[in-house]
């Protein structure tokens, strides 16, 4: 095996991607580099029948934007590619063909409907489930139950096959994984897969362990839904004789359902109204769109920070951590063996801490992208840097800014006026009235003139001030939210301000 940490990425080009996948590649990028290794990401793209043009862009658009750089890949370069399995085809017949040979797997001619006529006589039968298997495999039409000649007959006329991996009886196959200790498995339970499909593509199966040699693999950190797959893979290292080259493995926990109740998938985020995807999704040939946390208003530094943390902990209290603080402290000891809830309030307050995090120079862009969005066009920079310092601590994700914001820029149309009513009075409007009067006289426009004066005037009317603050917000925002309102009101200006009391107050008195 080689010495130095070289670690793969390996996604299918099939949708969008996942927080399991986003997850994985993370934890797979941040072991090697926390010692000096590779990330290599690989396109496993063997099965045409569910390739989704432009999912491959869009997993390198979700990397690029976590801040997860490869450093071999597709449109990279690097010493072991191409890095598109599909790319690869002429490599993995041969070692299909060792197999072969050496007698640990098979051809197979059965079509899909021979096949499908075998399963339901083995189910009248009383077969639960099932499969091309030890048990079965005599019953199908193979180089194993056919005579030899007729079998090389079938192979020189062309007659579509898929190799099979002969799965074998009586062997317990172990493996020590890096998370979960020492694993057993009996592959007498496991089906003869196929290894190289009728177009001479190779399955997941073949693919993933000729390429991992190939690419000189050390370490393979994937998702525990493929702990099932894991003997079918020993038994290739194994008999392909590169059990010496054969990777460590570490199989990462689920991230579960925040109910905790089964994994988490796309279907739950749409039933439960959040993202699970790291960028919005619209598959080509559905229409079908799932929703993601870079457009939900996600920073993407909260995004990885809140994923790390699914399933692994510093052994701190610490839990904000940059990306760089996180290559620097990872460590695959400290991988949880159980599943990861999913806490979509807990995301949101990764997002609201790194927001606060952000000067109000770094957030401008994207908050102006945010009003831009929905129209508000804000010509002044340094104005807008001001108000995101007023804000961003109310702020979860970026469109709370919109929502927190608007009224620093736009006079309110609609006042939340529904509390107010019913304390409301003649003295009260007069008080506004008196009040818009006094501000158009000022000398001078601060946060701290405009409070004098407003706090002069009630005592004067002898009502309280607090009785007047609220409304004086509403009438300036909205409702009832926001930075201290004299602080707005400063912002706003004297004429805004006057402008917005005088037109608010028709709503208060119910005209």
């Amino acid at each position: 095996m080689t010495h130095r940490i070289r670690v793969r990425f390996a996604p299918s080009p099939t949708g969008g991607l996942h927080l399991g996948g986003v997850r994985t590649a993370l934890f797979n990028y941040l072991f090697a580099r926390h010692q000096g290794g590779d990330f290599v990401l690989r396109i496993e793209d063997t099965d045409a029948s569910r390739y989704v043009p432009g999912a491959e862009e869009y997993i390198l658009d979700c990397l690029k934007w976590c801040g997860i750089s490869p450093d071999e890949g597709p449109g990279l370069g690097g010493e072991y590619g191409p890095y598109r399995q599909s790319e690869r085809k002429s490599l993995y017949r041969e070692y299909a063909r060792q197999l072969v040979r050496d007698g640990h797997a098979y051809y197979a001619f059965d079509t899909p409907q021979e096949l499908e006529k075998i399963r339901e006589d083995l189910k009248r039968k009383g077969a639960v489930s099932p499969q091309y298997s030890m048990e079965n495999r005599e019953l199908m039409r193979n180089s194993f139950s056919l005579p030899a000649a007729e079998v090389q007959e079938l192979l020189d006329k062309g007659t579509p096959h898929v190799i099979r991996i002969r799965m074998p009886q009586n062997e317990e196959l172990s493996l020590k994984d890096l998370i979960r200790g020492e694993i057993h498995f009996d592959p007498s339970l496991v089906d003869d897969k196929v290894l190289l499909k009728t177009d001479g593509m190779p399955t997941y199966h073949l693919a993933v362990v000729v390429d991992d040699y190939l690419m000189k693999i050390s370490h393979v950190l994937r998702g525990e839904e493929w702990l099932p797959s894991a003997p079918v893979h020993i038994l290739l290292w194994k008999y392909l004789g590169l059990e010496k080259h054969m990777p460590e493995f570490a199989h990462l926990p689920l991230i579960l359902r925040p109910d905790g109740n089964g994994k988490l998938s796309k279907r739950d985020g749409g039933r439960l109204g959040f993202p699970v995807n790291a960028m919005n999704w619209t598959d080509p040939v559905t229409q079908e769109f799932t929703q993601g946390f870079r457009e939900t208003g996600f920073l993407p530094e909260a995004f990885v920070n809140m994923l790390a943390m699914l399933g692994w902990n510093s052994g701190t209290e610490q839990e904000l951590f940059s990306l760089q603080e996180l290559e620097d402290r990872f460590t695959i000891d400290r991988v949880h063996k159980g599943g990861a809830k999913f806490d979509y309030d807990k995301a949101k307050w990764f997002n609201h801490e790194w927001i606060k995090r952000q000067s109000p120079i770094a957030l401008s862009p994207l908050v102006s992208q945010v009003f831009g969005q929905k129209n508000l066009h804000v010509p002044d920079l340094r104005r807008l840097e001001q108000v995101i310092a007023l804000i961003s601590d109310r702020c979860q994700v970026l469109d709370d800014f919109y929502d927190q914001g608007r009224f620093f820029f736009e006079a309110p149309e609609h006042w939340d006026t529904e509390g107010i009513k019913p304390k409301w009075n003649a003295e009260k409007k007069d008080f506004f009235e008196s009040l818009a009067v006094q501000f158009s006289g000022l000398a001078s426009w601060n946060a701290i003139q405009a409070e004098e004066t407003f706090k002069a005037l009630a005592t004067q009317r002898q009502i309280k001030a607090g009785e007047l603050l609220l409304p004086l917000r509403i009438m300036l925002v909205g409702g009832k939210f926001g930075p201290p309102v004299f602080v707005i009101a400063a912002f706003i200006g004297c004429s805004q301000t006057i402008d917005r009391i005088n037109k608010a107050l028709p709503a208060f008195s119910g005209a």
